[in-house]
C-alpha cells in the first residue's frame, strides 16, 4: 500500500481562453490533511473537481488510493467524499431523507443507511431538524448537512472545497473537530480554504497555487521559515522608549534588515519588531534593555503568519472563494 493516497502529475485544464491549470503536481500522504491555498482563480476548485472525477483534465494523470481517476472513475467515487463550495443537498427532502438517500446510492442496506444517517445527524447537531425539509435550514445547517452527506460512505479520501465558508467562528471550530476526527479515524483530506488560520490549524502540509501552478509546498512551519525566518517583537511599557528599543533591535537584526515599528498589532500599538537569524539574540536583547532601564510588557520570537507567507508568495491578499469552474456534459467523466 502506497504512503500517498492522492497523486496528481502535470494536470492541465483550459476553459476557452483561460488556462486554469498549467501542470499541477500534488500528493496527499495517507492519514494527513493537505491544505491548498491560492488567490481567486488560482485553480484550486478545478484541481479538486478533476480528482473527484467531475472534470477531465486536458493533460496529466491522477490516482486516488492507487486507482486511476480517468480510467476507473466509478471505483474512485466509492473511495471519496466531496463537499463543494456550495451546499448541494436536495432542498425538498428532509435532512434524514438526504442522508438515507446517499446511503442507498452507495448500496448500503436500508437499515444500515438509516443507522448511518442518524449517527451523522446526531454528530452534526441536526437531530432536532432531521424531519424538516433542507430548504428550511439556515446556511450553516445546510453546510453541516452537506458535509455529513460526504461522510455517509466512510470515505477513505475526503475532498473539502471551502467547507466552512458562511459558518460563524463557533461552527467553524466544530467543523475543524469533525475533520480531525475523520483523520484520526483513518481518512485523508485535501482541503481548500480561504481562511489561513484554518489551514494553519488543520493542515499537515500546504501547497500554494497561483496561476494554475504549485508555487510552494511545505509544512505550515516550513513555509513560514522559508518566507521570512523568525521575528523578534518587543513592546516597552512606556511607548516613549521605542526609539531606544529600535536601536537595541538594530544591533541583532538579520543581515540587511533593520528594526521597524510593528504594524500588525491592531489595537495594541507601541511595539517594535525585527527579523533575526535565531533565538540566540534573546539574551543580548534582554541584557541591553535591562542595562538601559527599559521595562517591557511583551518580548518574544514569532514566525511570520500564513497571511504574510501568502502575500509574499502570491502578491495577493488572502480571502475570497475560488471561482467555480464551468461544467458541461462533455466534461463530466
Amino acid at each position: 500500500m502506497s504512503d500517498l493516497v492522492v497523486r496528481a502529475e502535470g494536470l492541465r485544464k483550459r476553459f476557452g481562453r483561460t488556462q486554469a491549470l498549467e501542470g499541477v503536481d500534488l500528493a496527499v500522504r495517507r492519514g494527513t490533511v493537505l491544505g491548498m491555498l491560492g488567490p481567486n482563480g488560482a485553480g484550486k476548485t478545478t484541481t479538486v473537481r478533476i480528482l473527484a472525477t467531475l472534470l477531465r483534465p486536458d493533460a496529466g494523470s491522477a490516482q486516488v488510493a492507487d486507482v486511476d481517476v480517468l480510467r476507473h472513475p466509478d471505483r474512485v467515487r466509492r473511495l471519496i467524499g466531496l463537499t463543494g463550495q456550495y451546499a448541494s443537498v436536495d432542498e425538498d427532502l428532509t435532512g434524514r431523507q438526504n442522508l438515507v438517500l446517499i446511503g442507498q446510492l452507495l448500496d448500503l442496506p436500508g437499515r444500515d443507511a438509516r443507522r448511518r444517517a442518524e449517527e451523522l445527524l446526531d454528530w452534526f447537531g441536526l437531530s432536532a431538524a432531521a424531519r424538516r425539509p433542507a430548504k428550511t435550514y439556515s446556511g450553516g445547517m445546510r453546510r453541516r448537512l452537506d458535509l455529513a452527506a460526504s461522510l455517509v460512505g466512510r470515505p477513505e479520501v475526503i475532498f473539502l472545497d471551502e467547507p466552512t465558508t458562511g459558518l460563524d467562528p463557533a461552527k467553524r471550530e466544530e467543523m475543524w473537530g469533525v475533520v480531525r476526527a475523520q483523520v484520526a479515524d483513518g481518512s485523508s483530506v485535501l482541503l481548500t480554504t480561504q481562511y489561513l488560520e484554518e489551514a494553519d490549524a488543520l493542515a499537515d502540509e500546504i501547497v500554494v497555487v497561483d496561476g494554475g501552478r504549485v508555487i510552494a509546498h511545505d509544512t505550515p512551519e516550513g513555509l513560514k521559515r522559508r518566507v521570512g525566518g523568525q521575528r523578534l517583537l518587543v513592546r516597552p511599557a512606556d511607548p516613549a522608549r521605542l526609539p531606544e528599543v529600535l536601536k537595541v533591535l538594530d544591533d541583532v537584526a538579520a543581515p540587511g534588515m533593520s528594526a521597524v515599528l510593528d504594524t500588525a498589532t491592531g489595537s495594541r500599538p507601541g511595539a517594535a519588531t525585527v527579523p533575526v537569524t535565531g533565538d540566540a539574540v534573546l539574551g543580548p536583547v534582554v541584557a541591553a534593555l535591562a542595562g538601559a532601564g527599559v521595562e517591557v510588557t511583551e518580548l518574544g520570537l514569532h514566525l511570520p503568519s500564513l497571511d504574510e507567507v501568502f502575500f509574499t508568495l502570491t502578491g495577493a491578499p488572502a480571502g475570497g472563494a475560488d471561482y467555480d469552474t464551468p461544467t458541461t456534459a462533455k466534461e463530466l467523466v
